[in-house]
């Protein structure tokens, strides 16, 4: 079978959605260049979302000069080789932003932060992106601009209104099912799969140190929409693990 045409935008969103840490330069007092690893998220737009502490050098060269540039790296990569993956370097300004919706994606995707993401001298800054590059592999580098990367969530409020609600359902009644989507859909290792985020686009999957992204058929609008996409592939999931190998 053909392999399908490369698709960058599709490509970059993926590195995206699933990348669990990445690469954070920042100026410092010198104006020279300064990296640290930061673990990341995503908002439902697909804006990178960080958890940082007051006290961390690249939040003091953020608070002088907001310029940044993030490396994300998808998981796994071929033969263990770390540069066979698909990778996306994106630049633009961080700012703090303290919208709890930011804060419940960020700790669903990291729970281990759970622990200290409310004290004080940390809070949530997202990533304001300008412009991506994407190297995908021999042939596949590729410049992308924000409204490339960026999903579009205009009109999409009453959906993303019902996101920790439908979350903590899928997560509470239908844990099957993620189990399903994980595995007979995204061919990703049997695990405690659990649901950490949805946007116009796809649910984010969690299984410890596994993160699976279930892109949905077309973008979903509204709760109605969304349930509808769901029963679609867990009927999908159900029909495929039960066909014999």
């Amino acid at each position: 079978m053909a392999e399908p045409p490369f698709d960058p935008v599709a490509a970059a969103r993926r590195v995206l959605r699933l990348a669990a840490t990445g690469s954070l330069g920042t100026l410092d007092e010198d104006g020279g260049p300064f990296a640290s690893l930061v673990t990341v998220a995503a908002s439902a737009a697909g804006e990178p979302v960080m958890l940082l502490s007051d006290l961390a050098l690249h939040t003091e060269n953020l608070k002088r000069d907001p310029r940044a540039a993030l490396l994300l790296v998808a998981p796994g990569g071929e033969g263990g080789d770390p540069l066979a993956g698909a990778r996306l370097t994106m630049t633009g300004t961080i700012v703090r932003d303290d919208d709890p919706g930011l804060r419940r994606r960020f700790i669903a995707r990291h729970d281990e932060a759970a622990g200290y993401a409310g004290f004080t001298d940390f809070g949530i800054y997202r990533l304001g992106v300008a412009r991506a590059h994407l190297v995908a592999g021999f042939g596949r580098i590729v410049a992308l601009d924000r409204a490339d990367l960026l999903a579009d969530v205009t009109g999409r409020d009453g959906l993303l209104t019902v996101e920790e609600g439908a979350v903590a359902h899928m997560n509470a009644d239908h844990a099957a099912a993620l189990r399903l989507y994980a595995t007979a859909l995204l061919g990703l290792p049997d695990g405690d799969w659990r649901a950490t985020g949805v946007d116009p686009h796809g649910l984010d999957l969690r299984a410890g140190a596994l993160r699976g992204r279930l892109e949905f058929p077309e973008p979903v609008a509204s709760p109605g929409d969304l349930r509808r996409v769901l029963v679609e592939l867990a009927l999908k999931a159900r029909a495929a693990g039960a066909t014999p190998s």
